[in-house]
């Protein structure tokens, strides 16, 4: 395994890096503004006109399916004619099988990251396009990304970031129906069951919250959604309604943005404190290793790097979007 080149790694990241990361503690304002929470007890009636009297379908024999409506029946108060009609409809999905099929683990273990694993994956996001995109939506949204910089105490570089990161600002959400994406995750693939039926239960939850009909909305072959790809836990838990219309919707820039500053909020983010540098510039913290073409560099990560790891539970993933963070706010 080749040794860490450092002087190749700080030459080419350092003058971005500790440009964007200050150790100062002083908070956006003084004053928080006020986001009225969403009331999650509210229940508002099943939408969509769906009622059958016994399940019907691709699903009429599944026992998994038949197991999951009795439970939501008898937990969370829906009609069993409804659920049997709404899941007559369902329609199991090839794609997203073979897809959560490749997403199994590998059992091969190594001390180090594989060389060139983070330069690929890095080429990814720290475009051209990202970055001069990321640009123009922060213009396009200042005044709701300083809003939620107020309200939530999160730097706006990095709910940019994220929203790059994750649907290219909103030109990738995802064209996959969420409750077909579930269904067959829950019903299908025995790997993660458990957590997509507890995905696919707080799927119909949110609807009904919402008044959605659950066969409309889309997003990724995970059930992820809207401009930051919420999976429907966190919709429930973290999603908010910032411009205050009576609903939360996170295909909307306003929601997504204020949703997103929620997440980090909630998740401990520090206030213009820094994510990470180069472990030459900052010695006696924790460190990381990722695997560059030319040799594996080592970086110094701060708790707000363990924050956007949440979303995401990758140390290339946190990079990339602090990486993506900094570069659009050095030309923001």
């Amino acid at each position: 395994m080749k040794q860490l080149n450092r002087k190749l790694v700080i030459k080419a990241v350092v003058t971005l890096f500790l440009a964007g990361c200050t150790t100062s503690t002083t908070p956006p304002i003084k004053q928080p503004i006020e986001i009225p929470q969403q009331d999650s007890s509210k229940t508002r009636r099943e939408v969509g006109d769906y009622s059958a009297a016994v399940l019907q379908g691709q699903y009429a024999q599944s026992s998994a399916a038949q197991a999951f409506i009795d439970e939501m029946v008898q937990k969370q108060g829906f009609s069993r004619e409804y659920l049997n009609g709404l899941f007559s409809q369902a329609q199991h999905l090839a794609s997203v099988e073979r897809l959560e099929t490749a997403e199994a683990p590998s059992h091969k273990k190594s001390l180090h990251p594989s060389l060139g694993s983070w330069t690929r994956y890095r080429k990814k996001f720290l475009t051209e396009a990202h970055i001069s995109r990321g640009v123009n939506f922060w213009r396009d949204n200042a005044a709701t990304l300083e809003k939620a910089s107020q309200t939530y105490h999160v730097d706006p570089e990095y709910i940019v970031a994220i929203i790059g990161v994750e649907t290219f600002f909103g030109r990738n959400t995802g064209k996959t129906s969420i409750i077909d994406a579930l269904t067959t995750l829950a019903f299908d693939t025995p790997r993660r069951a458990a957590y997509f039926s507890r995905e696919l239960e707080n799927f119909l939850i949110m609807s009904r919250q919402e008044g959605v009909d659950p066969r409309e909305p889309q997003g990724s072959w995970a059930g992820a959604m809207g401009l930051g790809q919420f999976m429907p836990s966190s919709f429930l838990k973290l999603a908010v309604d910032f411009n205050q219309d009576g609903k939360r919707d996170l295909w909307n820039s306003e929601d997504a943005i204020g949703s997103v500053a929620n997440y980090f909020s909630q998740h401990g983010w520090q206030f213009n404190q820094p994510v990470s540098l180069p472990a030459d510039a900052a010695p006696d913290v924790q460190t990381i290793e990722l695997g560059a073409s030319a040799g594996l560099e080592l970086w110094a990560v701060y708790p707000n790097f363990e924050v956007i790891k949440k979303y995401n539970h990758s140390d290339k993933y946190a990079m990339a979007v602090h990486q993506l963070a900094q570069a659009i706010k050095a030309r923001y």
